[in-house]
Order: structure tokens, then sequence, then C-alpha cells
């Protein structure tokens, strides 16, 4: 993608956005006025799921409406990407809305946040004040969670969204711009809302699921050598456990990409996370994620979003290096 003369290389853009989501986060009085993004493209799956997947179709049937929706609504946002790209290239200024628009997609500061919220509520609340701002974070039953249950619920919600929220954005948008962040975001939508394995969903929702695994691949195991990589500077972090941690016991993950951020950030704090876990109506039964405790605390949690934290500036400095890359190859090529 090469930017006209009225707008700023890409990844310049893409440098303040993340600036700009640090400083300004989720913007609630905003989205009060207009609708957010992400929930627009949520709106448009529930009416969709709602016309397409009923109960009374085969699974191949339901499998293949389930694939036709997300396609088309993969390629309806490369679509509005690239518009809203092209004229933000065209017209004076209108980079600003590109800025604008990728930053609202970025989700590092509302995730730390949430994280934040839940380790504010059990210290200043309790159990139970934990439970529900936990809730916010994780699908399971927080009924079942303990003090120690929800440190580290909290803290595998952290490790886990930091790849999905953070540094998957980042990357598609360094790769192929405005339409790969909204191609991401769509496809992580349609993961979290029909992407399960339950009797509603396991067929309408595969084909969703099978392009949210592919599209988090790379991101993914990304995501866990940044978190290696800030563990040094994060108290008592340990950098050789989260490299030895997540190289040895990320594939225990259900998940063929979430065991990576989450078991290097267990071997980086010394914990053990994962293992056994209660939903509403069902539970799963899962190897534990490092050799550590599994009794995390409040402590554990703020150690944690001191990781995130450093992991979200090394993140930032690859587009640093990147963009530095590029401008020698121009100056010197």
């Amino acid at each position: 993608m090469t930017p006209l003369p009225l707008a700023p290389d890409p990844l310049l853009i893409l440098f303040l956005a993340i600036g700009l989501d640090a400083l300004l986060g989720d913007m609630p009085w905003l989205f009060r006025l207009v609708p957010h993004p992400v929930a627009a493209i949520g709106k448009a799956i529930e009416i969709l799921e709602r016309r397409l997947n009923r109960p009374e179709r085969s699974g191949r049937a339901r499998k293949w409406r389930g694939g036709v929706m997300a396609v088309g609504l993969i390629l309806i946002g490369i679509a509005a990407g690239a518009l809203i790209s092209f004229l933000a290239n065209a017209v004076p200024h209108g980079w600003l809305v590109e800025l604008f628009l990728v930053a609202i997609l970025l989700a590092q500061r509302s995730l730390f946040d949430h994280v934040h919220d839940v380790a504010i509520a059990l210290q200043k609340n309790g159990i139970e004040a934990g439970r529900y701002a936990v809730s916010r974070l994780v699908g399971r039953d927080p009924s079942s969670l303990d003090g120690h249950g929800i440190a580290r619920a909290s803290i595998e919600s952290l490790a886990e969204n930091f790849s999905d929220a953070v540094v998957a954005p980042v990357f598609w948008y360094m790769l192929l711009g405005l339409p790969g962040l909204i191609a991401y975001k769509t496809v992580n939508t349609l993961d979290s809302m029909v992407g399960y394995r339950n009797e509603r969903y396991r067929d309408f929702g595969m084909v969703s699921a099978r392009l949210d695994d592919v599209m988090n691949l790379i991101p993914a195991r990304l995501s866990g050598l940044l978190l290696v990589l800030a563990a040094p500077f994060v108290p008592r972090g340990r950098p050789i456990n989260a490299l030895v941690t997540m190289l040895r016991d990320a594939r225990h993950h259900r998940s063929p990409n979430s065991g990576w951020p989450e078991s290097a950030c267990a071997g980086a704090l010394d914990l053990a996370l994962g293992g056994p876990r209660r939903y509403p109506g069902f539970s799963v039964e899962e190897k534990w994620m490092g050799r550590g405790r599994t009794k995390a605390d409040l402590a554990d949690i703020h150690r944690a979003l001191h990781l995130f934290t450093v992991a979200c500036v090394l993140n930032a400095g690859l587009v640093v290096l990147v963009l530095w890359l590029k401008s020698s190859s121009l100056i010197w090529g």
C-alpha cells in the first residue's frame, strides 16, 4: 500500500493509533452516541445467525450457511476498509479518520482497565465484587471461583487477549492495512459469537472458528515471544522459565493459539494457568500450563498487568523498528 503525499506512512498512523488507544481507551462517551464498529459487526452477525442457523436444517446446510455468512461479512469488511483507506489518502487530513478508526479497533487500554477493575474489586469489595468484575472478562461460571480462581481467570484472559486484541490487530494492519485490520476484527468477532463447539454452533460456526485459528497463527506465537521478552522487566519475572514453559506447554490448551501467550505468561510469573474450569452447564478438563503456583493472588494480577504493559510497549517498538527499516531501505535503496 503506497501512501499518497497527503497521508503519512501507514506504519506511522499505526504507531500514533497505538498511542491514542493507550491514552484514551474505549471512549464510552463517544459510543453512547454512535455504535462501535465491533458492535455493528456483532449486530450483523446476530441478525444473520438467527435467520440462517435454524435447528431444523441439517448439519451440512448449517455449515454451508455459516461459511457463506463469514466470507460475506469479511468481504464487506475488506471493501469498507479499502474505501475508507482510499478516502483517507485522497482527502486532505483524511488520514486522521483512519488513525481514529485504527485506535478504536485496538483494545490494549480497555483490556488493562478491565483486568485492573478485577484487582480493585477484589481488594476493596471482596469475592462477590471480584466475581462480578471477572464475569465481564471470561465465560466461565464465576460462582465457582474463589479469590485465587478469580485472579487466575483474569490473568489468563489478559494473556489470551493480548494476542487477540493487541498483537493480532497490529499485525494485520502492518501486513494488509485497514482492510486487513477490519477483516481480522470481523473474523475475531465471528469466532467470539458463533465459534463454539456446542450443539447450536458446532456446524454453523465451524468456518468462523477455523478462520480465526488461521488468522491468529502467527500473532499468537509473536504474543508469546513478546511476553517472554517483557519478563525481565517485571518484579520476580522469569524470562527463561517463560520461554521453556511456552515451548513445552502451549500445546496443552484446547486452542491451537491461545496456549502460546497463556503459557508464556504462566512461566514469566511462575504460575500454573489453565487446568480444569467450570462453565455454565459444563466443565472442561485441561492440563496445567506452567509448573508454578496454582493459587494466584492479587499481587499476581498486578504483576501480570506490569508484564502486559511492557509487552505492549515492545509491540509498539516493533512497529517503530519496521518503520525505521522501511525508511532506511527507501533512503539507501
